[in-house]
Order: structure tokens, then C-alpha cells, then sequence
């Protein structure tokens, strides 16, 4: 019986897209001069393709913006704080923000 694997979400090996330059808005670096480990933990998961909180919908929108090359957002709670993670669409830039400074 010859039977083919199921289609699945894959880990990716390398990063999905460029980043670009990074920045932070001034609420987000409040935060994160004090824990420094989670910038780079939020920017590896979001380029990997782990859009964290996200709806299925919205994870959707990120899968297709990857390949039309749209902007790309990700969402992640981090001590009790909500983060996003945005990429530009021409892929020049990705900043860390809070919610509140969108």
C-alpha cells in the first residue's frame, strides 16, 4: 500500500522572509530593554512563519502575503504583554510595537 503523507505545516529550515531594517517603537523598548531574549524570539518566530495569536483567517492572509509579497503581521503575548511583529510589504523594515501604539 502506497500511501501519501498527509499535508502539513512544515518548521521551515530558514527564515521565510527578509526582515529588513529593525525598529521598535518606544512603548515596545520599555519592554524589551529589560528583556532583550524576547526580540530575538519574536523576530525568529515571525520570520519562520510562527504568526503566534493570530485567527486561522488572519494566519491565512500572513501565508499568501509571504508569496504576493504583501505586509506581514504577527502577534505575540510576552510577560502579560501584547506585541506585534510587522513587516513591510517591500520587505525593507519590520518593527516591534505595542497594540496601542498601531
Amino acid at each position: 500500500m502506497n500511501q501519501e503523507p498527509t499535508q502539513s505545516r512544515t518548521h521551515h529550515l530558514l527564515p521565510r522572509f527578509a526582515l529588513g531594517r529593525l525598529v521598535a517603537t518606544p512603548g515596545a523598548m520599555e519592554v524589551l530593554r529589560e528583556h532583550p531574549s524576547l526580540t530575538h524570539s519574536m523576530l525568529t518566530r515571525h520570520a519562520y512563519g510562527d504568526w503566534g495569536e493570530l485567527c486561522d483567517e488572519d494566519k491565512e492572509v500572513n501565508e499568501q502575503a509571504v508569496q504576493q509579497g504583501a505586509r506581514i503581521l504577527s502577534m505575540y503575548t510576552e510577560l502579560e504583554t501584547k506585541f506585534y511583529v510587522i513587516t513591510s510589504a517591500d520587505r525593507t523594515e519590520t518593527c516591534i510595537m505595542l497594540p496601542s501604539e498601531y
